[in-house]
């Protein structure tokens, strides 16, 4: 019985994201012409700028699985690099599959590779994200100060209003919002029941609550917190210099940019794999905002987000195949030297 359950939850865990991505994506594409996209991939987009893009998002990760590593030695010892960084790329990929499963994939590759507490990582990982959600609030918060004369500027020439902008809204968009909406708060009662059940285990929760506390004891604090800036910062590089690929969207500077890397952050808190179909509609929304007409807008976001997705995938393939090379020939060495 018990395991009849656990498999309808896997699979629940599985195509619930699936479908609400694919239902959103449907929506905004349904009726869209596909081969157009494909005259945009092949003759219209400048991919040396795609290019130059792919260096900062594998160094967003790099830096995360080196910050992760400097976080874990104060309570779990300092595990190897290659293995704390190619751990975040398998962790990406695996959110794919079951979007938010990375942070418990990245705890198992540490428990086997190196033999640190599962328990003990997960502490880790939540501090690291109550770090990068105060991060992005101060960066949501900055944005919005800087850009509201851009806004009240649009509003004043386009005679537009908040209200206007409401009334437009159409029921499609107010549908998706609500789903969207729907879905952070599945997700969240999911997350407190997870912790509940944690805590049915004292041992488990101290663990927990080492790696939490871990940040008082790392080696460099400005060290910690330069990574932290320079993983958000690579992944706003990775991002921005997309704008360049395409005649449409290379015109529209920083201030767009930031704007809608900020919104599509928030968007992809939304349980769905790589945040599909809600970082499409807030990005392509935004785009709109600043003048991108609706066609361009969906061809840069399902490109760009595409690329950026095969990507992940790529890092992920690699990621395994380099864990099952350190597996064979670097691990019984490595703990010969820990003794």
């Amino acid at each position: 019985m018990k395991e009849n359950t656990s498999i309808v939850r896997l699979t629940l865990k599985i195509l619930l994201p699936l479908l609400l991505g694919g239902a959103i994506l449907y929506w905004m594409y349904r009726g869209f012409d596909f081969e157009r996209v494909r005259q945009v991939v092949l003759h219209e987009m400048d991919w040396t700028w795609m290019l130059l893009s792919f260096p900062f998002g594998i160094l967003a990760q790099a830096l995360r699985g080196w910050r992760w590593r400097q976080t874990l030695e104060p309570v779990a010892g300092r595990p190897r690099s290659s293995v704390s960084v190619n751990s975040i790329f398998l962790s990406y990929a695996a959110s794919l599959v079951v979007p938010r499963i990375g942070e418990f994939t990245r705890c198992g590759v540490l428990k086997r590779w190196e033999g640190i507490s599962f328990t003990k990582a997960l502490g880790t990982v939540v501090t690291e994200r109550m770090v990068d959600m105060l991060l992005m609030l101060l960066i949501v918060g900055a944005t919005l100060l800087l850009e509201m004369s851009t806004f009240g500027t649009f509003f004043r020439q386009t005679g537009t209003s908040l209200g206007g902008i409401l009334s437009g809204f159409t029921w499609g968009g107010w549908l998706v919002t609500a789903i969207c909406i729907v879905a952070m708060g599945i997700l969240l009662y999911i997350l407190v029941r997870n912790l509940s059940i944690y805590k049915k285990v004292k041992t488990t929760l101290s663990d927990i609550w080492q790696g939490v506390t871990s940040l008082r004891n790392v080696r460099s604090l400005p060290s910690f917190l330069l990574m932290t800036v320079g993983i958000w910062f690579c992944y706003f590089l990775h991002y921005y210099l997309t704008f360049f690929c395409f005649d449409f969207t290379a015109h529209l500077g920083l201030s767009c940019a930031m704007v809608t890397f900020v919104v599509g952050s928030i968007a992809v808190i939304v349980p769905t794999p790589n945040g599909a179909g809600p970082w499409h509609f807030a990005v392509k929304t935004m785009l709109i905002l600043y003048g991108v007409q609706a066609d361009q807008a969906l061809y840069f976001v399902l490109i760009v987000h595409t690329v950026q997705t095969l990507l992940v995938v790529v890092l992920g393939v690699y990621a395994w195949l380099r864990l099952a090379f350190v597996r064979r020939e670097e691990r019984g060495e490595w703990r010969e030297e820990r003794g």
